[in-house]
């Protein structure tokens, strides 16, 4: 049997039923990463030894009731893991070791799960390419020229591969999403402050920060519900409350009231992306879900994109260095007046005070409230998860200086932001499933958008659609 590519749920049924052990599975996908992990260097930090260690102790354990008992997985080098480095990238990190597991990572590995690496992101996790000078270049399993997204590239690409079983990264401007869009698999960026992640408190912040989450990848909707359910709870060294999320919505795709947004006037969709939607939209109708292909929420998307981007900007900026905000200065004070370019509105919001803030974030609750408005006559929207498919390896230069070409257009590279943008500037769950292949052989993944704390509803969806119209399938060089 071969278990490169099986679920998680899967693997857990296997383990508990005692037809294969912990050991085995785990030597199975260590022996993958050995072999094939090479010209795609996606698990970069490497923790086999202590794996073995655990998977034997949990061979040797008679109760195997935890929902993921057994199961290997990676997770984003971001997350601190006792014992193994944090660094986001910088070299300067690179002896540092965490003292203390994430919460997410013990409350996976209270689940059973045993973590045996980590995997790759771009410096700081601010990019769609996932290189930095430590680590290296990751590349994408369905064609190694081109990228496998970012921040959580690493984890995309060890899914798609079938180095690891499931996965957990953090999103804030589409770093779940794109990689999961960009490869070929699922991904679920929750709705914000769902799930919690205090780490090594010698250098994890206390305090969520605006927009980011964290939040599972896999190569199935059932097991990105898991993963969410396992990890839906309030800290518990803050609260003693419990969340129970809202049930899906639906049981079938004819329950199911659907929007469909398939491009934006003034901002870069190709038409690949664009006619793969609707010919999603087509197939929903045939299926007996009721469709609109004009359903939108009742404001301004540019004004809410351009919301998002200052918003962006403020919550990355505890974590800007002051050579970096020196750069932004200099740039907020030479821009033309029409310039519009998303990396325009983020340089106009350096230093911003306080009470401009909290002006801009009064206006984002009305367009929560908007999107509430439109979640009582719609279960979900579809949309782009970004403008296409995976990009070529672009390093040259920082973010803002890069162009990206969309059906020979070209752009700047963070005007990619916007579909990503729409559902996160307002804190709304967003799962990721695919969608189609492209005619150069790369995937495309739709981005079903919910209500806040409509988790479920958007997982479940797209379950359905793994179900009835496309499921993951694996780069053909990866199998065997």
């Amino acid at each position: 049997m071969d278990l490169s590519f099986l679920s998680a749920t899967a693997l857990t049924e296997l383990i508990r039923s005692r037809r294969i052990g912990c050991l085995e599975v785990l030597e199975h996908f260590i022996d993958r990463v050995e072999r094939l992990d090479g010209p795609i260097n996606a698990v970069v930090v490497r923790d086999f030894d202590r794996a073995r260690d655990r998977a034997r102790l949990l061979d040797s354990s008679k109760t195997r009731n935890a929902p993921l008992f057994g199961v290997p997985m990676t997770v984003k080098e971001s997350f601190d893991v006792a014992g193994l480095p944090s660094t986001r990238g910088h070299v300067a990190n690179k002896d540092h070791r965490a003292m203390v597991s994430g919460l997410a990572i013990r409350r996976l590995e209270d689940a059973g799960a045993v973590i045996f690496g980590k995997t790759n992101v771009p410096v700081d996790l601010a990019d769609w390419q996932s290189y930095n000078p430590l680590y290296g270049t990751t590349s994408n399993p369905w064609n190694l020229a081109h990228t496998p997204g970012g921040s959580s590239g690493g984890s995309a690409a060890a899914l798609a591969a079938g180095l690891s079983v499931l996965e957990i990264g953090s999103d804030i401007g589409g770093s779940i999403r794109v990689p999961a869009h960009y490869c070929g698999v699922f991904g679920h960026k929750p709705t914000w402050a769902l799930l919690p992640n205090y780490g090594d408190p010698a250098t994890s912040a206390a305090a969520p920060t605006d927009i980011a989450v964290i939040g599972p990848l896999a190569r199935s909707a059932a097991d990105l519900a898991t993963a969410l359910d396992l990890l839906t709870a309030p800290d518990p060294a803050e609260t003693g409350l419990t969340i129970a999320l809202p049930a899906p919505r639906a049981a079938t795709l004819r329950d199911l009231r659907i929007a469909v947004w398939a491009d934006q006037p003034g901002h870069a969709t190709d038409e690949e992306t664009t006619t793969a939607l609707n010919k999603l939209a087509v197939f929903l109708e045939h299926a007996g879900a009721t469709i609109s292909r004009t359903a939108r929420p009742g404001f301004d998307p540019t004004e809410a994109f351009h919301l998002y981007l200052r918003l962006l900007d403020a919550a990355w900026s505890a974590r800007n260095s002051e050579e970096l905000l020196n750069l932004k200065r200099h740039a907020k004070a030479n821009l033309p007046k029409d310039d519009t370019s998303a990396d325009a509105i983020m340089a106009r919001s350096v230093d911003m005070p306080h009470r401009v803030w909290l002006g801009l974030n009064e206006q984002r609750h009305k367009f929560r409230r908007g999107w509430t408005a439109f979640f009582q006559d719609w279960d979900v929207v579809l949309m782009p998860t970004i403008a296409g498919a995976a990009l070529p390896h672009m390093q040259d230069g920082p973010t803002w200086e890069r162009r990206a070409s969309v059906d020979g257009r070209d752009i700047p590279y963070n005007d990619l932001l916007f579909w990503p943008g729409l559902p996160a500037g307002c804190h709304l769950p967003a799962t990721i499933a695919p969608l189609a292949m492209t005619q150069a052989g790369l995937p495309l993944g739709v981005q079903i958008v919910g209500p806040i704390h409509g988790d479920h509803t958007t997982i479940a969806v797209a379950g359905l659609l793994e179900q009835e119209w496309l499921a993951f399938k694996p780069p053909p060089w990866m199998v065997g």
